[in-house]
């Protein structure tokens, strides 16, 4: 009999506990969660995730059909080649006029010698001035024809260097919507932006997309955030980086507890929100706050949780 008498008092006194270890706080767990659309449009190949499944950062998880993007790259790169194949060689023509020159050098060496040859003959008086005057004239004119042959050289370089850069211009744009091409075609793979669980998908392979279309949702639940709402008068309570008890329902009579950390505290002010069961309290203005909570894999995306800034006692 003493017994059970002492068992009901034990009872009553954690009965009685409980119910003066009311929240400070509570409200629901929520976690960051990132919306994965498709970057290019076309028949989805594979997706090779399921609901729940874990799945490491940068992991390609499918493959969007990009034969169609495969065919206008070759396409840009079948014109760049016809507009290279449109340049023109100079130097076939600069080795021709290379050449000339260079006969017209032999000459005029040749007409050197035989002046100097005719000079030693008129003070022996064995030539003529006039001689000697018509192999003057014919080195002059020898000499402005090398002059012409150079300036041909040169003007022909000029001319197929600026018909070049020309043709070439046009390339330019060309290689650029190649690389943008390109680009396209490396997102036609589905790489996945961060580790995390995949909470919903939206898209099976087979199906066709589009860009910006949903093609599933991950989020990392390896730390889970509690949104929870304070009144204006519990603000001087807390403050960023603040370490706190967190729990939920575990069973009908027991808590699961937790640390957590405080995050992020709002600014302004917001009527309670629709979720809190009575009218008389969704009036009231209160501030949402950010819980950081180390999940061990028991809490879930919209689990209700309480917040406990203080140890009770």
């Amino acid at each position: 009999m003493n017994k059970i008498i002492l068992l009901s008092a034990v009872v009553f006194l954690a009965a009685c506990n409980r119910n003066g270890d009311k929240p400070d706080a509570s409200g629901t767990f929520e976690a960051n969660e990132v919306i994965v659309s498709s970057e290019v449009a076309g028949k989805i190949l594979s997706l090779d995730i399921e609901e729940g499944q874990t799945i490491p950062q940068n992991k390609i998880v499918g493959e969007i059909d990009a034969e169609n993007l495969v065919l206008q790259k070759e396409q840009v790169e079948a014109s760049i080649k016809a507009l290279r194949q449109k340049t023109t060689d100079v130097g076939p023509q600069i080795s021709l006029l290379r050449d000339q020159l260079d006969v017209q050098k032999s000459q005029l060496a040749t007409l050197q010698r035989e002046r100097k040859r005719t000079e030693n003959l008129l003070k022996q008086d064995a030539a003529t001035g006039k001689q000697l005057d018509d192999i003057n004239a014919q080195i002059d004119v020898l000499k402005k024809q090398m002059a012409v042959t150079e300036q041909q050289i040169n003007v022909q370089q000029s001319n197929v260097s600026t018909q070049n850069r020309s043709v070439l211009s046009e390339s330019d744009p060309l290689e650029k919507r190649a690389e943008q091409i390109n680009d396209q075609i490396k997102r036609a793979s589905i790489t996945n932006p961060q580790s995390g669980t995949v909470i919903t998908k939206y898209a099976e392979a087979g199906e066709i997309t589009s860009p910006g279309k949903a093609l599933y949702k991950i989020a990392d639940l390896s730390t889970i955030t509690l949104r929870a709402y304070i009144s204006g008068s519990q603000l001087s309570e807390i403050k960023l980086g603040q370490q706190v008890q967190v729990r939920v329902d575990k069973g009908k009579d027991d808590y699961r507890e937790y640390k957590g950390t405080i995050t992020w505290v709002a600014d302004k002010a917001e009527f309670t929100p629709k979720t809190i069961q009575t009218k008389d309290e969704r009036a009231n203005l209160v501030y949402a706050t950010k819980v950081k909570v180390k999940n061990d894999g028991f809490l879930k995306i919209g689990m209700y949780g309480e917040v406990l800034f203080s140890e009770k006692e």
